[in-house]
């Protein structure tokens, strides 16, 4: 047992003051999430499609037996504790697979989204030192783009690769190395404070930070996810979010505590699409979701009276990215019989305020602080503040007696930006504006800095502004979160460009064209403006605030 939650509390303050970590010395993430449950041949842990209609289906026991041939594979190749291998690859049985392998080895995991470009790729697989990479036929060519400058990559793993191809370039073949490695492993006993996995969040300034999370990370997630879910789990449970799955939503929110509970998972292959969403929960019968505000949003409008065409029974919806907003969430009610407990939280520090059935709904509010988790609001001087005031939402490294475990551990290999995250007094900067009210509901109220959130997505403008740069056109970029009815906040970038280029459609195209190659496609501008300057401060920064006022008049 990793931690008390007394579900017969009838009240917050209850719920909240009958809570108690209990984090062990000793824990592994994959022994936790699958290896405990293997024992059971009869107990299954995904559901999986394609978007061709292709399906399977694994037990843990199935999940267990390829994790543990993949550990023996990657020993081989070198592997040792504390190596970084990277998993490259969307929502399929693989990516699971690889997860559950790499945790128990004590190897740290680098899950990179199949989105990302080939300089999104290269920095942070040069960053962390990668020297394994694991990918599909979707993500082998943007990484034998850069691969010649990866040092440290020395071994590529491919899944459904052309035989040919995997044969031009070294690339070993998934299922011909497990086929002939054992399906027997012991895993390593790993401390819960022993580093896990590494997930790069973007920030305001400079390239992106590679948050350190370690064994115990998943634990601190669990009350959150608990709670968020109404309980989880309940008898005929069954969870899917079109989240990717090389994300904190799309493993701490999704796939390791769902399995952790030894439930079974939904997982997709494909683009998400209103009208596929609507299908596979009812065909596989789909009791909890993760679905950000826009897929919300999406579905809304795709079909506003769901249970008129399919037959659902869903459970929970949690929702987080961005707020989900009043129509939203009376569609829901009215129309899903489902109340979505919206949820607050960042990579560094996640799953940590939200909304639950233990206590009413505000609408307009971020929710209240899980149990488990110190959560405040702080003025510029550190100071907590009362009711009623607006400041930063802070989390702390510690609730009550215990450390948070939910806490990252630093930043990889940046001893200053781990500084400047956390105060004196423990407390870890978001980044976030909220009010705190007299009932312990946060009230969001904006961001400190130019961070912000698109599509469920973490933004930071520094890595596509250096992008735009880098085209022979421009010579200057900014990029802020413009207001969108649709999506709340998209992409837009404001380009100064070369003497003598002319700003047109074609150029405009071009730009976006060439960010999405680079980056990834949530993070390509949605629109462009070309200016002729950009407003500046005296010591030569762009003033992103001025533009996101702009767009506001």
């Amino acid at each position: 047992m990793v931690m008390h939650l007394d579900v017969g509390a009838d009240s917050y303050r209850a719920l909240r003051d009958s809570f108690t970590w209990e984090v062990p010395e000793r824990y592994n993430i994959g022994v936790d999430v699958c290896g405990r449950w293997a024992h059971d041949r009869g107990r299954f842990a995904l559901y999986f499609e394609d978007d061709a209609g292709n399906t399977s289906a694994w037990t843990f026991w199935d999940i267990q037996r390829a994790a543990n041939r993949l550990s023996n594979v990657l020993g081989a190749l070198g592997t040792l504790f504390g190596d970084r291998v990277a998993i490259i690859l969307p929502q399929r049985p693989q990516t699971g697979i690889a997860h559950v392998a790499i945790y128990q080895m004590g190897a740290v995991a680098l899950p990179l989204s199949h989105l990302f470009g080939p300089e999104a790729l290269e920095y942070r697989l040069g960053d962390a030192g990668a020297h394994v990479a694991i990918v599909d036929e979707t993500t082998l060519p943007k990484l034998l783009e850069i691969r010649d400058r990866l040092p440290a990559l020395r071994h590529i793993i491919g899944v459904d690769i052309d035989p040919a191809v995997a044969a031009a370039h070294g690339i070993r073949d998934w299922h011909a190395v497990l086929e002939h490695a054992s399906p027997r492993y012991t895993p390593a006993d790993t401390a819960a404070d022993d580093p896990a996995m590494i997930i790069y969040t973007s920030g305001t300034t400079g390239n992106p930070k590679g948050a350190l999370m370690a064994h115990r990370t998943l634990i601190g997630n669990l009350s959150g996810f608990v709670c968020s879910h109404d309980f989880y789990p309940q008898p005929g449970d069954l969870f899917w979010s079109p989240a990717d799955w090389a994300w904190t939503g799309g493993l701490f929110d999704v796939l390791l505590p769902v399995w952790r509970f030894g439930q079974p998972l939904l997982g997709y292959k494909g683009r998400f699409e209103a009208e596929k969403a609507f299908q596979l929960i009812e065909k596989y019968g789909v009791k909890n979701a993760f679905l950000f505000p826009t897929a919300l949003k999406m579905m809304m409008k795709a079909v506003p009276d769901p249970k008129a065409r399919y037959d659902l029974d869903l459970r929970t919806i949690m929702s987080a990215g961005e707020p989900v907003g009043e129509t939203v969430c009376q569609w829901a009610n009215e129309k899903l019989g489902v109340t979505v407990n919206e949820m607050f939280g960042q990579t560094e520090m996640n799953y940590v305020v939200g909304n639950s059935a233990a206590w009413p709904v505000r609408p307009g509010a971020m929710g209240r602080a899980y149990p488990g988790h110190w959560v405040s609001i702080i003025d510029d001087n550190g100071v907590e503040l009362p009711p009623g005031e607006t400041g930063e939402v802070v989390v702390n490294r510690r609730c009550g007696t215990s450390a948070d475990p939910v806490v990252m551990i630093e930043y990889w290999k940046n001893p200053a930006a781990t500084a400047d995250k956390f105060t004196a007094d423990g407390w870890g900067h978001t980044g976030d504006l909220a009010r705190l009210d007299e009932d312990g509901y946060f009230w969001y109220q904006g961001r400190t800095d130019d961070v912000f959130k698109s599509g469920g997505y973490r933004i930071g403008p520094a890595e596509i502004e250096n992008c735009l740069v880098k085209h022979a056109a421009v010579a200057n970029a900014a990029v802020i979160g413009a207001p969108d009815q649709m999506r709340g906040t998209v992409v837009k970038a404001f380009v100064v460009l070369q003497p003598g280029i002319v700003g047109d459609e074609a150029l405009v195209s071009a730009l976006q064209s060439h960010v999405r190659q680079m980056l990834a496609p949530y993070e390509t501008p949605k629109a462009i403006e070309f200016m002729d300057s950009l407003p500046m401060t005296t010591t030569g920064k762009v003033q992103r605030r001025l533009l996101r006022q702009r767009e506001l008049e």
